[in-house]
């Protein structure tokens, strides 16, 4: 399998208004975004965001209301133009594009799933699924073979020739997932794809994409306005606030050390057995002779699990190998846990 391109994510300023250009210095120069509206009648959407999208991985963007973060992702493939900046796909800026290249990038390089759904209401499973492959112009019997795989692997086989009407709302995302999966395209785009659905859908959706991704290896972009569900999803997060990137890092890297108060407040309320792992908190001075073993890589919820079945207070954190490279014991896992950390 080649290697998947990463996104790179440079300078880029999106200002609403009829001189965008002429403002993008005046933000350079420190004005705010309230000051910026109220004296010049311009929205400053986004503010020098600088991100590097790993290929193969999943990107989060998040964020609260009026952050920046659908924006941003409208950006990658041009929904909007830039006011200033780049995105990067390879060698290739997405901002230079011309239209017919930008047209060639957006039918066979992204796929992209919308909260609302977004299908057409007159066509089958089957024919939303294949809509992008009819758009590229391949014949109808291989752009169904294509998308009759994924709409199994998304869980909806026996549902091809149902209309959305006829299906629940988790139901119809699986159909959005499944059209951009048909796609085959190397960058997935999902803003707040899951946003609409119950807790429950919701989680099961996210196993759904978790399970995909690990034979895919997509370039995916997700947008959400949930710390559980970017800590979940995300290899990668970047958190925003009023149009500018005030964190990003692993999940493990904001919830331990928040930039500032703002992210402080975010992951307070996080529980960090799910997502601060083993290696983070053992000992690598010393290993036992005996005793439990917990592999390396694992969370911390996990091992408060070994320590409860096991009735011991210490266990060898083991390699791939088997080969012991630290000690954990119950009393740093539990404060690990229950400890939030202070920026």
């Amino acid at each position: 399998m080649a290697e998947a391109t990463g996104i790179e994510i440079k300078n880029l300023y999106k200002i609403f208004g009829s001189n965008g250009k002429e403002m993008v210095k005046k933000v350079k120069d420190g004005i705010s975004k309230s000051e910026l509206n109220e004296k010049f009648n311009h929205v400053l959407g986004l503010n020098d965001i600088n991100i590097s999208m790993p290929g193969g991985k999943i990107q989060v963007v998040m964020g609260l209301s009026g952050s920046g973060k659908s924006t941003l992702i409208r950006h990658i493939n041009r929904l909007i133009d830039p006011t200033d900046g780049e995105v990067l796909y390879g060698n290739d800026d997405v901002c230079k594009m011309s239209q017919a290249e930008l047209r060639e990038f957006r039918r066979h390089k992204t796929a992209m799933v919308f909260q609302k759904f977004a299908l057409l209401p007159h066509r089958t499973v089957m024919k939303n699924a294949i809509y992008g492959l009819e758009i590229q112009g391949v014949p109808v019997k291989e752009a169904e073979e294509r998308a009759a795989r994924w709409i199994a692997r998304v869980g909806l086989e026996g549902f091809e020739n149902h209309y959305p009407n006829q299906l629940s709302g988790g139901m119809q995302q699986r159909v959005g997932l499944a059209r951009a999966l048909t796609n085959d395209a190397d960058i997935l785009l999902m803003d707040e794809a899951f946003s609409a659905l119950d807790p429950l859908i919701r989680m099961d959706m996210q196993t759904v994409l978790l399970d995909l991704q690990e034979e895919l290896h997509k370039t995916i972009v997700f947008i959400t306005h949930d710390l559980d569900e970017a800590l979940r999803l995300g290899d990668r997060i970047a958190i925003l606030r009023d149009g500018a990137v005030v964190q990003q890092g692993t999940g493990q890297e904001i919830v331990l050390k928040p930039a500032d108060a703002y992210i402080a407040d975010f992951v307070k309320e996080v529980n960090r057995g799910r997502v601060i792992l083993v290696d983070t908190v053992m000992d690598t001075s010393r290993t036992l002779e005996n005793g439990p073993t917990i592999s390396s890589g694992i969370l911390l919820e996990e091992a408060a699990r070994t320590f409860a079945d096991t009735g011991e207070g210490e266990a060898n954190i083991v390699n791939s190998d088997g080969r012991p490279i630290g000690v954990l014991n119950v009393h740093d896992t539990i404060y690990a846990m229950v400890t939030p950390a202070t920026h």
